[in-house]
């Protein structure tokens, strides 16, 4: 008995994995399994992904066991984005899979770690997450007896680094968002093997997940700061958008247990700006017109968005979190001790590399400088929150 992959009734702008650009590598097609669909199972086993289980979202050892990782906030945003895909006929499998790898690149610690790693390799090019999710899937995962990486489509590598819009201007310059840091060297160097059109928008299934990592991380930052005591439901009044659910829920459920008005309200949060992303993503589909995903490439602006109502609802409720949650009294000490972790590890490393494990020792060891810093910044950025721990208390006498 034969058996295909089966195909759904695909919008005329939905990417297609029977017409996908292909790999670097070839590779036989799989009896089973479409080409975006093997991209995203390929992430699931990756390292990287597995260690997602074991970095910070926000908090940083904060007590309680309920608060979100990389990987349970991953999972909701694969979520997020396949329901976005399948609602406007897109491609879930490619939605998902950007969602499931949008944040391998992240550092421990979160953005804590992040913003030292770029301080640190300032000399050496910086430090971009994006850039490192490019340089984790098709060089630094080391599974395949054929290639490094994971030898993922086109389609897939391009959502991976542009999902959040084009890196180039069409006259060659960078965007706006890499006016002052510049393009990772790492990007501009593969996409000279793999053009990754960084002058055009990203596919409408990385658009989705674009949106749905958005979506998921304001519901539940608002979920995990309310369960950590950071501020009350009450102080959420502050927020037009949030008042408005509160006051749904009050009026529905008047004097509902605290538990349960905070999964309520997380869960209106999501359905709400779920909805607006539909209809605003399909008023703009319905003015453009779009016949293939070219047009959707070429639209010079996303065609899955908000609606501008809805995105300075969004600027208000991350300026409420930034100062109640992010720079909040309980969070700044674990912060700035995860700074000081992994300042204190790239400078440890970068003048013994000899301490870091293999094969990074050896690598590190026969580079220049820029060379080793950039195995050094890998290696670090690889780490668990844990295992960056345990190096600090080893190497640098850091407590826990």
């Amino acid at each position: 008995m034969s058996f295909a992959p089966p195909v759904f009734a695909l919008a005329p702008f939905a990417s297609d994995w029977r017409r996908s650009r292909g790999r670097l590598f070839p590779e036989p097609a799989s009896p089973t399994r479409g080409d975006f669909q093997r991209d995203r199972d390929r992430i699931i086993h990756s390292t990287a992904f597995r260690r997602l289980a074991h970095k910070t979202q926000v908090f940083v050892a904060l007590e309680g066991d309920h608060f979100r990782t990389r990987l349970t906030h991953t999972m909701e945003v694969g979520q997020i984005a396949r329901a976005l895909a399948r609602g406007l006929r897109l491609d879930e499998d490619l939605a998902e899979t950007t969602a499931l790898g949008h944040d391998l690149g992240h550092a421990c610690f979160g953005h804590a770690g992040e913003e030292v790693l770029d301080e640190c390799m300032a000399a050496f090019g910086g430090f971009d997450h994006n850039a490192q999710t490019l340089r984790i899937v098709t060089k630094l995962e080391r599974r395949y007896a054929e290639w490094d990486g994971l030898n993922l489509c086109a389609e897939t590598l391009e959502g991976l680094v542009k999902h959040n819009g084009p890196l180039l201007r069409p006259d060659g310059g960078p965007t706006s968002r890499y006016e002052r840091s510049g393009i990772s060297a790492y990007i501009m160097e593969f996409n000279g093997v793999v053009d990754l059109r960084l002058e055009e928008f990203a596919s409408a299934e990385a658009q989705c997940a674009a949106l749905a990592d958005d979506i998921a991380y304001n519901a539940h930052d608002i979920d995990d700061g309310l369960r950590a005591g950071l501020f009350a439901p009450d102080d959420l009044r502050e927020v037009p958008f949030t008042a408005a659910l509160l006051d749904e829920i009050a009026a529905r459920y008047p004097g509902l247990e605290r538990s349960r008005l905070i999964h309520e309200l997380t869960r209106r949060v999501i359905t709400h700006l779920v909805e607006d992303v539909f209809a605003e993503s399909a008023a703009r589909l319905a003015r453009l017109q779009p016949d293939s995903p070219a047009a959707i490439a070429g639209a010079g602006a996303p065609v899955i968005a908000f609606s501008a109502a809805k995105w300075r609802d969004l600027q208000i409720l991350r300026e409420f979190l930034f100062t109640r949650m992010y720079r909040h009294s309980a969070v700044l000490p674990v912060w700035k001790k995860a700074q000081r972790i992994v300042r204190g590890l790239f400078a440890h490393f970068l003048a013994r590399p000899e301490d870091m494990s293999e094969p990074w020792a050896g690598q590190a060891q026969a580079r220049d400088e820029a060379g080793r810093a950039r195995v050094v910044a890998d290696y670090i950025a690889g780490m668990t929150d844990v295992y960056a721990a345990g190096q600090a208390r080893r190497f640098l006498g850091e407590t826990a």
